[in-house]
C-alpha cells in the first residue's frame, strides 16, 4: 500500500520517519515541511548511547555511518564538587552537533525522494490533505495544541531553572561541575559534541537565580558570571549563549492519546523526558523506528497508529520513570552534596533507583556496594522502575 504522508517538523523524529517511509516503499509519497529556514536549529550537541548507534544501523545504514563519523565519543565520566574531582568508567557515550545530525538526515531523506519544504508554516486549522498528517513540531506543537482536550494533553513545570549553552571547551568526558555560591549551589551537566565545542547545560534552584540576579541580568552579564563561576571546569574558555536570558523550569509533556483521525503525534509533541537523562533525541528517533515499523506491519492507517501508541506509550514507562526520579535528585541536591565526592558521584549514577529517595544517602551507598553486583537485586530494581512510573503517572 503507498501512502502520502506530511510530517509537519523537521527535527530528528520527522526526517527519520520519512527516511524509513521511503527505504520500506520508494513509491510512498512523503513531504517534510519545516517552518524555519534550512539549517537554523537551537540547541547545541545531542548525546546518545551504543543501543541507539546499533539501531540506526539496522533500520539504514547509510545515515548511521554518516551519524558515527560525525559524533565525538567518551567512555568515563568526572565530577567537579568545589575543588574536589571523582572520575567513574562507565558506558560509552557519543555526542554530535544537533545542526551536523539534522544536516545529515535532510541530505539522506532528499536523495531517497523525500520533499523537503523549509519556511512552510502549517497552520493547524488547515492540514495538508494527506493519508498521515505527522505532528513532529516539537514540546509546543501547534497540531496538538488545537486539539489538546482530545489528546488529554498535560504540561508539568519542574522546580529548578536551567539554561542551555555552548562552550568551546571541549570536555574530554561527560563532565558534572557542582559550584557552591552564597546563594545556594549552581551545577553543570558538559560533553562535547564536535573537535571544536561541547554543550554546557546549566542549573540551580529557584531561590539561587534570584539570589545571584541571573533572573534580572542581561545575556552578557549572565555569561560573565557563569564564567566565573565555572573557570575551572571551562579552562578559561567561553561560553557561547544564544537563549541565557529566559532560564525556563523543565517542562514534563504527556498526552492521554497520541493519535486523532489521521493525525499522529511524534517525538516532543507526544512526550519530553528531563534533559538530565539525555534521552530526548533518542526516543524521538525510536518513535520513528515504531511508527514506521507500525504502518508496514499494519498497511491501513488506523490499526497501524493503535498499535504505535500502545507499543511506545509501554516502552516508555521505564525512560519516563528516570527522568523524575533524575530531575527530583538535582531538585533536592543538598541531600547529596555533603557526602564525599566518590561517593556522592555514585549516587548521582544511582539517580534512577525508586529506592533512593526513600534511603538514608550513607545507607543507600554502603547497601549498593554490598548487594548491587546482586542479580536478585538487579531483578527487584528492573521490576520496580516501570511500576514506580506508572504510579507517578497516576499522581500527576
Amino acid at each position: 500500500m503507498c501512502v502520502k504522508v506530511d510530517c509537519v517538523g523537521g527535527g530528528p523524529a520527522g526526517l527519520y520517519l520519512a527516511i524509513l517511509l521511503k527505504r520500506q516503499n520508494p513509491a510512498h509519497d512523503i513531504t517534510v515541511h519545516e517552518r524555519n529556514p534550512e539549517g537554523s536549529t537551537y540547541g547545541w550537541g545531542v548525546t546518545y548511547w551504543r543501543a541507539l548507534l546499533d539501531r540506526l544501523h539496522a533500520h539504514d545504514p547509510e545515515s548511521a555511518r554518516a551519524i558515527e563519523e560525525s559524533s565525538v565519543r567518551w567512555t568515563q565520566g568526572v565530577a567537579h564538587v568545589g575543588d574536589r574531582i571523582a572520575r567513574q568508567p562507565g558506558d560509552p557515550g557519543h555526542g554530535i552537533g544537533r545542526h551536523r545530525m539534522l544536516e545529515i538526515l535532510a541530505e539522506r531523506a532528499r536523495s531517497l525522494g523525500v520533499r523537503l519544504e523549509f519556511e512552510a508554516e502549517i497552520a493547524p486549522e488547515n492540514l495538508p490533505d494527506a493519508d498521515l498528517v505527522v505532528a513532529a513540531d516539537g514540546i509546543h506543537s501547534a497540531l496538538r495544541t488545537r486539539h489538546a482536550d482530545h489528546f488529554g494533553t498535560r504540561a508539568i513545570e519542574g522546580r529548578n531553572p536551567y539554561v542551555w549553552l555552548g562552550t568551546t571547551r571541549v570536555f574530554d568526558s561527560f563532565t558534572f561541575a557542582f559550584a557552591e555560591t552564597a546563594h545556594g549551589w549552581v551545577w553543570c551537566y558538559g560533553y562535547p559534541y564536535d573537535a571544536e565545542h561541547s554543550t554546557c547545560v546549566i542549573e540551580c534552584a529557584p531561590e539561587t537565580l534570584a539570589g545571584l540576579g541571573l533572573d534580572a541580568m542581561d545575556e552578557t552579564g549572565q555569561l560573565a558570571l557563569l564564567e566565573k563561576l565555572f573557570a575551572d571546569v571551562l579552562d578559561g574558555r567561553p561560553l557561547i549563549g544564544g537563549s541565557a536570558a529566559a532560564w525556563p523550569a523543565f517542562r514534563t509533556v504527556t498526552n492521554r492519546s497520541w493519535y486523532r483521525g489521521n493525525l499522529v503525534l511524534l517525538g516532543d509533541a507526544a512526550h519530553t523526558t528531563h534533559y538530565s537523562i539525555g534521552a530526548g533525541t533518542t526516543l524521538a528517533l525510536e518513535d520513528a523506528m515504531c511508527l514506521a515499523g507500525a504502518l508496514r506491519d499494519h498497511g491501513a492507517v488506523p490499526p497501524a497508529l493503535a498499535a504505535y501508541e500502545r507499543q511506545r506509550r509501554s516502552e516508555l514507562l521505564s525512560a519516563q520513570s528516570a527522568a523524575r526520579l533524575s530531575a527530583q535528585w538535582y531538585e533536592n541536591l543538598p541531600r547529596y552534596i555533603g557526602l564525599p565526592p566518590h561517593r556522592m558521584f555514585a549516587l548521582l549514577g544511582q539517580r534512577h533507583s525508586p529506592l533512593l529517595p526513600y534511603v538514608p544517602p550513607q545507607l543507600y551507598y554502603g547497601l549498593d556496594r554490598a548487594a548491587g553486583r546482586l542479580e536478585v537485586l538487579r531483578r527487584f530494581k528492573r521490576w520496580l522502575g516501570p511500576r514506580a512510573a506508572r504510579a507517578l503517572h497516576a499522581r500527576s
